[in-house]
C-alpha cells in the first residue's frame, strides 16, 4: 500500500466519536493516525491500518 506522511485516510470502522478520516502523522511498523473529529491520537500496527483502510484522501483533498 502506497501511503505518505500527512496523507488523510478513510478507515472502515468510525471513532467512538463519529469521525472516520484520520491524518497520517506516523510511518514505520506502526502508524501513528490523528482523528480529524476530536484530535485523538491512536497508534495501529501497520498491519491493522492496512487492513481497515477504505480509501486514501491525499493531501490535495480528492
Amino acid at each position: 500500500m502506497n501511503i505518505n506522511l500527512g496523507d488523510r485516510i478513510q478507515m472502515k470502522k468510525q471513532h467512538p466519536c463519529g469521525c472516520n478520516t484520520f491524518k497520517v502523522t506516523r510511518i514505520g511498523m506502526d502508524f501513528k493516525i490523528v482523528c480529524e473529529g476530536c484530535g485523538r491520537e491512536i497508534l495501529l500496527t501497520r498491519k491493522a491500518v492496512e487492513k481497515g483502510i477504505k480509501k486514501i484522501l491525499t493531501d490535495s483533498g480528492e
